[in-house]
């Protein structure tokens, strides 16, 4: 099959289209054909080397961590699939690859694909949408009534989290560049503050979440909108020891995860409120409840681009550029 890797870590480094042999099916795997697969900045972040201590991954490397396809060779163990399904998925860290003409994924990572929407509208989905469903809904406990702040709107997991906060009955502020906020708007944002003419710490107050996405000092700032109890959630970092624990990481680890948190750690619970870093995982059953949404139009993909394959360092590019709008997804021939 052909497939993009990298060889080694670095920015300046170009994935290379190769020959490689079809995946290894286990009794729990379901091989998939990919038709697309979405670009996340996670794919730039990897290949630069910046997820090494988290991620140790084995190079070289498939890169890719959304696809949407159809199965084509399903383990002996698997029941929740067939061969002919149209499926999408968020593959497991260290088995990521959709890059590639074929993957193989575990069949609870994965769930059928939405009935109204396309290959490229369903790969655009399941990264953002377990990011969004895993932050408010089991980080911060997000209900009706409550007021959340969702950081860079427009964004892959901005457009799908204002969404969500709007389907679950929140009240939601998010930030976009004037150009947006009509976007940001329709999907639900009911206060969008201009990023490059205002300061949101200034605009806010007395929230109970705020979903962090940017740097360390939007980070902080982020604090000073929220009331006692309210939760940060930031999926930028810096990683905690929860964390470090979810992933089994060694006691040098944790310790590292410790200090890097520290500082914000602090100045959160000095302010009466708490800090937690989410880093998805895969979870084909939160992608069941997200297909429910997506059929009942209580949500809907936000496409940007649509790159072929052969154009995968371009689309990467773009993505690093900063200036999408939802998610670019590259579409096999």
């Amino acid at each position: 099959m052909k497939a993009y890797i990298i060889k080694k870590y670095g920015k300046k480094e170009h994935l290379q289209l190769v020959e490689l042999p079809e995946p290894l099916l286990s009794d729990n795997d379901i091989l998939v054909r990919v038709h697309s697969a979405a670009l996340n900045p996670l794919d730039s972040k990897i290949k630069n080397g910046d997820f090494k201590l988290i991620l140790p991954y084995k190079l070289p490397l498939v890169l890719g961590h959304d696809v949407a396809g159809e199965v084509i060779r399903i383990g002996s163990r698997v029941h929740k699939f067939q061969v002919g399904d149209r499926v999408y998925s968020r593959p497991a860290d260290h088995r990521i690859g959709a890059f590639a003409e074929l993957i193989a994924i575990h069949e609870d990572d994965a769930a059928i694909m939405p009935k109204n929407l396309t290959m490229e509208e369903a790969a655009s989905i399941p990264l953002v949408g377990l990011t969004a469903w895993q932050a408010l809904i089991e980080k911060a406990g997000l209900t009706e009534g409550q007021k959340v702040f969702i950081q860079a709107g427009s964004g892959g997991v901005g457009a799908f989290a204002v969404q969500l906060a709007k389907y679950l009955g929140a009240t939601v502020a998010t930030t976009a560049g004037a150009a947006n906020f009509e976007m940001v708007q329709s999907l639900g944002a009911d206060i969008v503050i201009d990023y490059r003419q205002e300061d949101f710490e200034e605009k806010l107050k007395d929230f109970d979440v705020v979903l962090n996405s940017q740097d360390a000092a939007t980070l902080e700032k982020s604090l000073s909108v929220l009331k006692r109890g309210g939760k940060l959630v930031s999926i930028s970092g810096p990683p905690d020891a929860d964390f470090a624990n979810e992933i089994g990481a060694s006691w040098l680890l944790k310790s590292v995860f410790k200090v890097l948190s520290l500082g914000i750690r602090r100045k959160a619970k000095r302010r009466g409120v708490s800090y937690s870093f989410l880093f998805m995982r895969a979870q084909g059953a939160q992608l069941d409840r997200i297909t429910s949404l997506i059929e009942s139009g209580k949500i809907r993909p936000v496409v940007d681009k649509v790159f072929p394959f052969e154009m995968l360092d371009e689309a990467l590019a773009y993505v690093e550029s900063g200036r999408v709008k939802g998610k670019v997804v590259l579409k096999m021939r």
